[in-house]
C-alpha cells in the first residue's frame, strides 16, 4: 500500500512512528508530510523518518483558515506526485480535505472532545474516525472505538523501554526525586480563550515544589527569568524516559499528563475542557488528577502535587497502578496496522507487530 500521514502536532509523530517502522518493514510505502509547529521535525529526524516539511502554521482565527488553504494544496499536490491509497491522520483536517476529494480512504484517530472546529471541518470528509472507549461524544457511523489510549501507540511495552541514562544528563540518580512541569502555550484552535495557569501561581508551585524536589519545566512559552533555572534541556525523545524516573508530571498538557499515566508516574492536569481520557485515568486507575484553571482550584491542584510528592513509597504505589492500564488495554499501534490493512484485501495482517 502507498499511505500518506499527515502530522500536525508533536504527539503525532510519536503515535504514529512504530506504525511507520513496521509498515515499511513489510514493504508498504510511506509519505509523511509535517508541521513543523514545535518539534516535530526534530523527532521525525531522531527516529529517522523521512518527511515533507508543510511550514510551522498561523496563530488567529484569520490566518488559520488561509493556512488550511495553503495545507490542503500542498497535501494535493504531494498527493497527485505520490498517489497514495490511503490516508491517515489525527484529527486535522488537511489530509481527510485531499483524500475525499481524491476518493481515497481516510482514516482519522481522535481522542479530543472539545476540538470542535476540528470535528467540523475533518468527520464529515473522513472515512472511518477511532477513538478510546473513554471518548465522550458519538460521531455517527463512521466512528469506531477500541479498548485503549492514543499513548499505547508508543508507551505500551511493546515499544517502550525506560532508559536510565537519560538520569545522567540531568544529573539525577535513580533514588532523586524530581517534578517535571508542563506549560503550553495555548494557541492551538481548541485552546481559544484558555486562561491556563496565571504567572503568579506558575511562580508559586515552582517554588513550592522546589523545596520537597528537583524541578525540571517543558515550556512552550518563554519562561519568566525567575524560572528560567529550571528549564530542562534534554532532546525531545527522550523525554518518555525522564517522565517514567520522575515522581511527577504537573501542568496544562492532557497528553504528557495521559503519557505519565502510561509509564505509571502521577500527574496533575490543569485545564477547564478535561478529556475523556483524562477523566477515565483519573476514575478508574488514579493516575491522573484534574483540576480546572480557576484560582482556587490552581491552588488545589498545587496543594494536591505537594501531597503526591510526600507520600511514603509513592514511585512503588503508582507505578503498580500502570499494570492495570495495560491489562485492561490493547497495543494501539497493532490495532492500527489492523484496521489500515482492511483497506488492502491482498496483504495478509501479520501476527505480530512488535518492532
Amino acid at each position: 500500500m502507498r499511505i500518506l500521514i499527515d502530522i500536525n502536532h508533536p504527539a503525532h509523530v510519536h503515535y504514529f512512528r512504530n506504525f511507520y517502522k513496521i509498515m515499511t518493514s513489510h514493504g508498504h510505502e510511506i509519505l509523511i508530510i509535517s508541521r513543523n509547529k514545535e518539534i516535530e521535525h526534530k523527532l521525525l529526524k531522531a527516529y529517522q523518518i523521512p518527511f515533507i516539511d508543510r511550514g510551522k502554521g498561523k496563530n488567529g482565527r484569520i490566518l488559520k483558515f488561509v493556512y488550511l488553504v495553503y495545507a490542503d494544496l500542498k497535501i494535493l499536490y504531494y498527493s497527485i506526485k505520490f498517489q497514495p491509497d490511503l490516508y491517515l491522520s489525527f484529527l486535522h483536517p488537511y489530509a481527510a480535505h485531499v483524500g475525499f476529494l481524491l476518493k481515497r480512504p481516510v482514516l482519522i484517530f481522535s481522542d479530543t472532545e472539545h476540538a470542535k472546529l476540528h470535528h467540523k471541518l475533518t468527520v464529515p470528509f473522513a472515512s472511518e474516525i477511532f477513538t478510546p472507549n473513554c471518548y465522550t461524544l458519538t460521531l455517527g457511523q463512521k466512528h469506531k472505538k477500541f479498548k485503549g489510549f492514543m499513548e499505547l501507540s508508543y508507551l505500551h511495552p511493546n515499544y517502550f523501554t525506560p532508559d536510565p541514562r537519560v538520569l545522567e544528563e540531568l544529573n539525577l540518580s535513580e533514588n532523586d526525586k524530581y517534578v517535571i512541569v508542563r506549560f503550553v502555550g495555548w494557541n492551538a484552535t481548541h485552546d481559544f480563550g484558555h486562561p491556563g495557569i496565571s504567572l503568579k501561581n506558575k511562580i508559586l508551585s515552582i517554588n513550592l515544589l522546589a523545596k520537597i524536589s528537583k524541578v525540571f519545566i517543558s515550556s512552550e512559552e518563554k519562561l519568566p527569568t525567575e524560572l528560567k533555572k529550571y528549564q530542562i534541556n534534554i532532546s525531545p525523545e527522550k523525554m518518555h524516559h525522564a517522565i517514567y524516573y520522575s515522581s511527577l508530571l504537573f501542568g496544562e498538557s492532557a497528553t504528557m499528563a495521559s503519557e505519565a499515566a502510561m509509564v505509571g508516574t502521577p500527574s496533575i492536569f490543569i485545564d477547564n475542557a478535561s478529556r475523556g481520557y483524562t477523566k477515565e485515568i483519573e476514575a478508574k486507575y488514579g493516575l491522573i488528577f484534574n483540576f480546572s484553571e480557576s484560582q482556587e482550584d490552581q491552588i488545589s491542584a498545587i496543594n494536591k502535587a505537594i501531597e503526591i510528592l510526600s507520600l511514603p513509597n509513592s514511585r512503588e504505589f503508582f507505578k503498580s497502578k500502570r499494570k492495570l492500564i495495560l491489562d485492561d488495554c490493547i497495543d494501539t499501534t497493532s490495532f492500527m496496522v489492523s484496521e489500515v490493512l482492511k483497506y488492502e484485501p491482498n496483504v495478509l495482517i501479520p501476527s505480530s507487530f512488535n518492532t
